[in-house]
């Protein structure tokens, strides 16, 4: 391209560049389609763009860094549809004031825009070999919808003013086998990326959202690697959307410069959904979300080495309501969450959760969530006994006044605790369980009570035991005898009166010792029952 100064207009611009550079001053839309729907997909590589289509990248970049002047009562701006850029656009470390749109343009080589400036870009339906807008600044939108890109987007460390849109865009891979790198990315307001479809790895740690981060119905895979969504310390001050999407929704009108936000919302039964979908592993470890992290719906396809990790998350709500995985694992270990709210179905079975450490106050199921499901639930994540999870789950049934699951709960424990002791507790183990429930059942150790009581009156009255004192003697009494031998605290006036030797004394003492072990599980029962928390 011949030299020009500043804004003057370089004297060898094709035809199609001349028009570009009048629509530029006039902030019109420099429209290069040929208005036939099967040439003017910008995705099909079959069709070639000739030289009447073509602009320059030089020329662009003139354009957006140097460009002229408007026509009076104009705002300069660059609007192109249809476009064929050639040539590497590289605007790294420029300022580019005016508004850009590009719309169903093509790009013969990669964009470079490395800590370069904008007010807005907006690039729909475009096809790109490459984007790479590390440390990117934008004071408004950056929207890159429908848009597909073959060698990968970065945007490490990039500031987004307002608002992020990838919905529908189709990523794939990079030479380091990433979709999208956006560590440290931050995003004022929302990013929406509905119906997103990645291959490679979509990396963000360390990213920032101002308001909402929407993934509904996205398709993320990474066939190359071990995680398809990695985003340790991921911060989001509402919701993280990672949901199915309805479909029955309106589309925009196909030339409007913005596609609709939102394109459905979590769908409801009954209605034409796509699903969420993980093919890889997924990473939210230490990340912080303001109002709650939904899965409704969402699938998660894994390798068996493959984890859906969500270590030592902080969030009001968890919304674990999608497809129970069928290999691979779920970890919660060190998670905090206020609410959690899940199905019976959603979890992986025995090894496929870990929660050790994860602390929530309040379940939510949705649909019917049987005690037995819980417990079994429990039992998946502890392959090896520890007590923290039965204990988190029976304080939290208790605290909502399930009193009496609370107790299976810990009685479960129990019976999960009783498989790691030797022989002989373990005996006396299921003794207790037999007999009493470990003192969680307190009304089966008032009929041992009973039972126990009936048949020592009954053994007693077949025996009229001499006093001890002649002269000082209650009258004897088989049944009040059995009763006050079994009553370790209250003093029927019995025990200590009578002379009792041999096999009555022996059965005595037998009385006295289940006496005691049943008064204490009925004790501790009761003090259960009239406590709460």
């Amino acid at each position: 391209m011949a030299e020009a100064r500043p804004g003057e207009q370089p004297a060898d611009l094709t035809d199609p560049e001349r028009r570009m550079w009048q629509a530029y001053r006039t902030g019109t839309v420099c429209d290069l389609s040929a208005r036939a729907a099967n040439e003017d997909d910008p995705h099909d590589s079959g069709r070639t763009w000739g030289p009447g289509r073509s602009v320059r990248a030089q020329v662009v970049a003139l354009l957006l860094l140097h460009g002229p002047p408007p026509v009076p009562g104009r705002v300069a701006s660059l609007k192109l549809r249809g476009v064929r850029i050639t040539g590497r656009l590289d605007l790294s470390g420029g300022t580019v004031q005016p508004y850009v749109e590009l719309q169903s343009c093509r790009f013969d080589s990669e964009i470079q825009l490395s800590e370069t400036r904008f007010i807005t870009l907006r690039m729909i339906n475009c096809a790109i070999p490459r984007l790479d807008a590390s440390r990117l600044h934008t004071e408004g939108d950056l929207h890159l919808p429908r848009c597909r890109v073959a060698r990968g987007i970065r945007l490490t460390d990039a500031q987004i003013g307002t608002d992020l849109l990838i919905s529908q865009a189709v990523v794939r891979w990079d030479n380091k086998g990433r979709a999208i790198a956006a560590d440290g990315m931050s995003v004022a307001q929302d990013f929406q990326g509905e119906l997103l479809e990645t291959d490679g790895e979509v990396s963000l740690r360390g990213a920032k959202v101002g308001v909402s981060m929407n993934l509904r119905g996205a398709r993320l895979r990474n066939p190359q690697g071990r995680r398809a969504l990695n985003a340790p310390q991921l911060t989001v001050e509402r919701t993280l959307y990672l949901t199915s999407i309805a479909l029955d929704y309106v589309p925009g009108d196909s030339g409007s410069s913005t596609p609709p936000y939102g394109l459905g919302q979590t769908p409801t039964r009954g209605q034409r959904a796509q699903r969420f979908e993980c093919r890889g592993g997924l990473r939210l470890d230490d990340g912080r979300f303001g109002d709650a992290v939904d899965f409704y719906g969402a699938r998660f396809v894994l390798a068996e080495e493959q984890e859906v990790s969500l270590r030592r998350i902080q969030t009001p709500e968890l919304r674990f309501v999608g497809e129970r995985p069928e290999a691979g694992r779920v970890v919660l270990s060190g998670a905090k969450v206020v609410k959690l709210v899940d199905t019976s179905t959603s979890w992986p079975g025995p090894g496929g959760v870990s929660m050790e450490g994860f602390a929530y106050e309040n379940l939510a199921p949705r649909g019917h969530f049987p005690l037995a499901r819980r417990l079994d639930w429990v039992a998946a994540a502890t392959p090896e006994y520890s007590p923290e999870p039965y204990e988190r789950l029976a304080s939290v049934l208790r605290a909502s006044g399930e009193d009496a699951d609370a107790r299976e709960v810990l009685l479960a424990k129990q019976r999960r605790r009783r498989a790691t002791l030797p022989t002989a507790l373990k005996a006396w183990g299921y003794l207790q369980d037999w007999t009493v429930a470990y003192g969680y059942r307190p009304g089966r150790a008032a009929l041992w009570m009973a039972v126990l009581w009936a048949a020592g009156g009954l053994l007693f009255s077949r025996h009229e035991p001499p006093p001890i004192k002649a002269d000082e003697h209650p009258h004897w009494d088989a049944a009040l005898y059995a009763l006050d031998l079994l009553l370790p605290v209250i003093d029927l006036g019995q025990d200590g009166q009578w002379d009792m030797r041999g096999a009555w004394q022996w059965g005595s003492a037998a009385l006295v010792l289940l006496g005691w072990t049943l008064a204490t599980t009925v004790a501790a029962g009761a003090s259960r029952l009239l406590r709460r928390g």
